[in-house]
């Protein structure tokens, strides 16, 4: 049912709040609406594309619905809403819609409504109605900005008067499951029976309440008496107003009842009771009640004198019937002050991948693109922006791209690189200057690069050229007459600085002459050994490239002139956390990073991290290992604060999820990631624990080598003691040690149990919360029952397609679930796990490895012997 009523019904109590966005569709310039205190923005600022206009005088209602806006171009036309509570919130948000035979021709108007990637809303208009109509959809947003689309469904030419978005902070206005509809907000008790609807000005979700519903045989009660609802613990807020009427049966009656029936089939619905006492009842007497819904008994229920109570929700399916029934003993009938009945709407669609959202947004602003419909997500709801091509995944990724004859300028965007499940890439005939970036050799999927006819320059880069040659990649340089192909115009390779040269040339020179791995491994342990010896900054970098080496002796404080200047000012965004987001960037030695701009909300718990006793900042600097991502530098400006970290050209494991990692690469991720951790907790003084290990925190270099980030957003210890009490939240839900949750005592042993659901998540191919249609199943609750009945096919991610060793995999499995009990006494050291797990990547391997390849595997295996920082 979709709320129906006379604008001019709505009464509403002057009120304004704070983070509301009120859009009034169609005005031309904001206003404060003096009749209900709500300040309204014109939607210039929220869309680009469509017309304004205004209902026929005769049909004029309210200032809020008398302007529209109108999409007569485009399939789908899309309102950007940026709340600044940001992702993961609630939000209700509610659009108006009123024809008024704006366009003079009384003609029937069909169309729907999108929020986000999933549909709301069905938009059915009888010219006739001379009543607006209001869609409202409570929704938990997982990204930043919130797109309310409007789809031709070829039925009439889509519009709309008003968009309001309310944030709900922690009401229980909620599902994991899906949206909330509103179907029914009933004020029960109304006085005044020329009002239809009613807005309250204390009420802290603006719900436009309904005043018409009417219970069986029930009459009318209210008070004057203020109800105090500041003092109450009531979640759902309702305002005093709402509280100070009800209903009650009629006399001699002892019931009350309802049925909502409407578009109920294969339906799920969500129920709230709301009470207060607002009669004072004589000494001795009471009022009890019982709640009936769909014919199951609930209760027994009392109140007390002018407090507020909320019962529910209650999840019921396909109808809704309630009686509210009177007990034997209860001197006195039931009572009800309003209801709430919510339908459940399936989210079935989750959006495009962040990273290649960003990347697209990115590119739409380097270029100028203005196309209509490049708005709103760009994979969903079908069809997809022009000239792109998605991959249903889900998330869905970008797959595919085709910007030939658009006019583009300038050098190729950086952010088309972050496109890295792309496999089509044409850039043809446009105006492009500058060289053709080496990076594009990096996005492992890239078939078709299409550069001809622009005006490019330089070299072609040989690894292109290479990946042309074996057939990789069709490459298209035509038409680019500045554009040199031959080998004799490639640069020479940068040479390293000479204090590196000194310390490496020698071994480097012996491994170029040596023909077995076994005698490059004794190398390499006599090559730290001599430079320890010597003092060399060698000491906590074993197992580091050339390049790697390189990067770690900057180790220095940037100004945030320099930060925006490596950042080309803020152009691309590679990623978003919990302290903030993350840019691309490029050093003027032409090696790239990753610059942390610390967000306003994490910024005073990095006043630590940059000073204070511990100075932890300076302690990460030196903290280095292959499987750590390397702090390069920060900035520490006034308010303006900034990590910069080496660049990680596969993104993070959560990512690599959607892509195909086959077992081998999990194992040695899981071997990666251990070592790491291992060095953390036992190769460094005071060790440090991570917090917050998840996929997502697990970077990949171009070769697939795991390392762990964000490490240096975690608390050192001051002693060598490896427990210590906050009482900060730590970690990401799924991962959390329940130990930890339940004392607040975290310690090492937390990051193994955060390290067990991640190897889970790395066997199974399953997150750390699966969702279903009851609502999250924990990973470990999954795999349960099928170690039980011991279906090792069933628990192993069906991508690998069976390509495992079974006995590999049941040790891999044994050791993820050692690291999970639930006291942290239980589980293992990492050193300990981490011989395990070698010996489980040895198993795999040497099932397949010639004798040659058991060699190869006896160097990825090599035990790091890096040293404790003193």
């Amino acid at each position: 049912m979709i709320l129906q009523h006379s604008c001019s019904d709505i009464d509403v109590c002057a009120f304004s709040f704070i983070g509301f966005i009120s859009i009034d569709c169609g005005a031309e310039e904001d206003y404060l609406d003096r009749n209900t205190g709500i300040s309204y923005k014109t939607d210039k600022d929220f869309i680009s594309t469509g017309k304004n206009m205004i209902v026929a005088p005769e049909y004029s209602n309210r200032k809020l619905v008398d302007s529209l806006r109108t999409f007569p171009e485009g399939k789908r036309n899309c309102y950007t809403l940026k709340p600044r509570e940001g992702k993961n919130q609630n939000y209700y948000v509610r659009a108006f819609i009123y024809y008024g035979n704006y366009d003079s021709k009384n003609q029937t108007q069909m169309f729907d409504l999108y929020v986000g990637v999933n549909y709301w809303a069905t938009v059915d208009i009888n010219v006739e109605d001379m009543f607006a109509t209001y869609y409202g959809i409570i929704h938990y947003s997982v990204t930043d900005t919130i797109n309310v689309c409007l789809v031709n469904t070829g039925s009439g030419v889509p519009f709309i008067n008003g968009l309001d978005l309310r944030f709900m902070n922690d009401s229980p206005y909620r599902s994991m499951n899906g949206s909330l509809l509103p179907r029914v907000q009933a004020d029960l008790g109304g006085l005044d029976p020329t009002k239809t609807s009613m807005r309250y000005k204390d009420d802290v979700y603006d719900r436009i309440w309904r005043l018409d519903v009417n219970l069986n045989d029930s009459v009318s009660i209210s008070t004057e008496t203020n109800i105090d609802i500041q003092g109450s613990d009531n979640p759902c807020r309702l305002p005093v107003e709402v509280l100070r009427t009800a209903v009650q049966p009629r006399n001699g009656l002892n019931s009350l009842s309802y049925n909502y029936t409407r578009y109920t089939e294969n339906s799920e619905f969500h129920v709230f009771f709301h009470f207060a006492e607002i009669e004072q009842i004589a000494p001795g007497e009471i009022r009890e009640f019982t709640i009936t819904l769909n014919g199951l008994n609930y209760g027994l229920f009392t109140l007390e004198y002018l407090k507020p109570l909320t019962i529910g929700p209650y999840k019921l399916q396909d109808q809704v019937r309630f009686s509210i029934d009177a007990t034997l003993r209860s001197d006195l009938p039931p009572i009800l002050n309003a209801f709430e009945i919510f339908k459940l709407g399936p989210l079935p669609d989750s959006p495009t991948n962040q990273t290649d959202v960003d990347a697209i947004m990115a590119i739409k602003k380097a270029y100028k693109i203005d196309r209509v419909d490049w708005q709103g997500d760009p994979c969903l709801p079908l069809p997809t922006w022009s000239g792109l091509q998605c991959k249903n995944d889900n998330p869905p990724r970008i797959i595919s791209l085709n910007l030939s004859s658009s006019q583009l300028s300038g050098n190729i965007a950086v952010s088309l690189l972050n496109l890295r499940a792309i496999q089509s890439l044409d850039l043809s005939n446009n105006e492009l200057t500058g060289i053709v970036p080496e990076a594009f050799a990096q996005l492992p999927y890239l078939t078709i690069l299409y550069l001809s006819g622009n005006k490019l320059t330089g070299a072609v880069p040989h690894s292109l050229k290479e990946k042309s040659s074996s057939g990789q990649l069709q490459l298209s340089l035509e038409g680019n007459p500045d554009l040199c192909k031959m080998a004799t115009c490639e640069k020479k390779p940068r040479s390293f600085p000479v204090p590196v040269i000194a310390s490496v040339i020698p071994f480097h020179t012996l491994v170029s002459l040596l023909k077995y791995w076994n005698i490059y491994r004794f190398i390499k342990k006599m090559k730290f050994s001599f430079a320890r010896r010597l003092n060399v900054s060698l000491s906590s970098s074993v197992g580091l490239s050339r390049k790697e080496l390189s990067l770690k002796s900057k180790n220095q404080p940037f100004t945030y002139t320099e930060i925006v200047s490596i950042t080309n000012n803020f152009q691309t965004i590679i990623g978003e956390g919990g302290f903030g987001r993350v840019y691309l960037g490029n050093l003027k030695d032409g090696h790239q990073v990753a610059v942390k701009l610390l967000s306003q909300s994490s910024r005073q718990g990095c006043k630590e991290f940059f000073g204070g006793g511990n100075k932890l900042v300076q302690l990460l600097m030196i903290v280095h290992h292959k499987n750590l991502v390397s702090l390069v530098g920060y900035c520490n400006e006034h308010e303006n604060m900034a990590l910069v970290y080496e660049y990680m050209a596969n993104g993070n494991l959560k990512e690599q999820f959607t892509n195909m990692l086959n077992w081998r690469e999990r194992l040695q991720i899981a071997v990666d990631t251990t070592q790491g951790l291992e060095y953390l907790h036992n190769g460094c003084r005071p060790p440090i624990v991570h917090r917050d290990l998840k996929s997502s925190n697990i970077l990949l270099t171009e070769n697939l080598q795991a390392k762990i980030a964000d490490f240096g957003l975690s608390k050192a210890f001051a002693t060598e003691g490896d427990s210590h009490v906050i009482t900060e939240p730590a970690g990401t839900n799924g991962y959390i040690d329940p130990e930890f949750r339940a004392s607040g005592n975290l310690n090492k042993k937390s990051d193994v149990y955060s390290f067990g659901i991640l190897l889970c998540e790395l066997i199974t191919g399953q997150p750390p919360l699966i969702r279903g249609h009851q609502g999250h199943t924990h990973i470990l609750q999954w795999v349960s029952p099928l170690v039980e009945r011991g279906d090792i096919q069933s628990i192993i991610d069906p991508r690998l397609q069976g390509e495992f060793n079974t006995n590999c995999a049941w040790k891999a499995l044994e050791i993820a679930l050692s690291c999970v009990p639930p006291t942290s006494r239980q589980r293992p050291d990492m050193s300990d796990i981490l011989g395990e797990l070698k010996e489980c990547l040895a198993m795999e391997m040497s099932s397949k490895m010639s004798m040659h390849d058991s060699v190869e595997m006896n160097l990825v295996l090599d035990t790091d012997m890096t040293p404790n920082l003193r």
